[in-house]
């Protein structure tokens, strides 16, 4: 029987984190940032822009290449109260390109801010897009788990709801940056590879990385490979149960094209995820190819890692197989790229499957980010943040980066 981390106590994976190490804003060059180099144990620190001398040719590197919306949409009540509208994903359509390519509504899983303050009724506001003036008018729906369904429509069918976003909405920062979003987050709160749009949060381990260190890179004979994981809100939420069998995982959407999986199939054993986000995609990518072995009669709607199975499975196969069973399924589904989503929960009794290093940056006390990083560190990241900690680190989303290599 696996061992199952349904009982892990959350307080076992505390630190102090002095507000003074939280990294307010990134340095102005990316790549200048610090790098704490955990190798098989031994611990070294460098700056990032050398990442590449810890790589070897053949290696494969494989990034999120999700895109950060301005997905905070602020209107005001005649009464002068002011109620915060976060889009946090597509309800209808349900699937992010239609709901962005929409010209006249769409509704929106969205958290709202003063809600107290928006019992009924529709909210207001009009824009100015070019040289039109849009009215753009919010709609309370239901509720579906934690989350409200706001419907959106404006008078203008020029006007796509993309293009709303992009002028009405505003960048949603993490909230442990205790300051409001800036104009220079627009640039700086993204990957400089970020082309999907969909998430409400940046794959932030990505943020060190330039053009030139991707050149650098790809001289080196290092393979770079993409998958598209939208980051949730969700992303933020801590862990306030005592164990982790109480707290629910959200639900992050990935897609990922034949070309990639191929390309994992071909490096073996030779995997770099940046970011936690990367690796939470490609070990659900292992975890369906076991369902699909289990069932190939599974629907691509079916392809949902649920919080728990990686420890409930009991099929035990190689990476390739796994990844061969899904290439089959897209086959016979006539698929170019594969969509799925994940509630996976990556904790210590975690077996890695596809990521053999990954990069990433310091996270939050008691997360679920944190027992992800000590499931692939054999529980040493208390070693590590303690280094990190004792040299001037800085951390969470524009902080400083690891490179971990168990």
């Amino acid at each position: 029987m696996k061992e199952s981390p349904k009982h892990i106590k959350i307080k076992d994976f505390n630190y102090p984190l002095p507000q003074e190490r939280i990294a307010k804003y990134p340095l102005k060059s990316r790549d200048q940032s610090k790098l704490l180099v955990y190798n098989k144990g031994i611990i070294e620190e460098d700056q990032f822009e050398n990442i590449g001398s810890y790589l070897s040719a053949g290696d494969l590197v494989i990034f999120n290449n999700t895109r950060v919306i301005q997905a905070r949409l602020h209107f005001k009540k005649d009464t002068g109260a002011v109620i915060e509208v976060f889009c946090l994903e597509p309800y209808m359509p349900s699937d992010y390109n239609l709901s962005f390519q929409q010209t006249s509504r769409c509704a929106w899983l969205c958290m709202l801010g003063n809600s107290k303050r928006w019992k009924s009724g529709p909210l207001t506001r009009t824009i100015t897009i070019g040289d039109k003036a849009i009215e753009l008018t919010a709609l309370r729906g239901e509720v579906v788990g934690t989350s409200h369904v706001v419907e959106f429509s404006w008078n203008d069918s020029s006007v796509t709801f993309a293009d709303i976003l992009d002028y009405f909405g505003e960048l949603p920062i993490p909230p442990y940056l205790n300051r409001d979003t800036e104009e220079g987050d627009k640039s700086t709160y993204q990957t400089v590879y970020s082309k999907i749009k969909g998430s409400v949060a940046a794959p932030t381990a990505g943020l060190h990385f330039t053009p030139a260190v991707l050149d650098q890179l790809r001289a080196k004979q290092v393979a770079l490979d993409e998958v598209t994981l939208h980051v949730g809100a969700g992303t933020f939420r801590p862990v306030k149960s005592d164990e982790i069998i109480d707290h629910d995982m959200h639900t992050e959407h990935i897609s990922v094209n034949r070309a990639t999986i191929e390309n994992i199939i071909n490096h073996g054993s030779k995997v770099i995820a940046v970011g936690t986000t990367s690796v939470r995609t490609l070990e659900s990518l292992y975890q369906m190819g076991v369902a699909l072995v289990g069932n190939p009669n599974l629907t691509e709607e079916e392809l949902h890692v649920s919080q728990w199975q990686p420890y409930e499975s009991e099929v035990e196969i190689s990476s390739v197989d796994a990844l061969k069973a899904i290439l089959k399924f897209m086959d016979q589904h006539q698929l170019d790229i594969l969509h799925g989503s994940t509630q996976i929960i990556i904790a210590p009794g975690y077996k890695y499957q596809v990521v053999k290093a990954m990069i990433t940056n310091f996270h939050q006390p008691q997360s679920t980010l944190l027992l992800l990083v000590s499931a692939f560190v054999d529980g040493n990241w208390e070693t590590i943040y303690d280094y990190a900690l004792a040299h001037d680190f800085r951390f969470l989303s524009y902080g400083d980066s690891s490179l971990l290599i168990p």
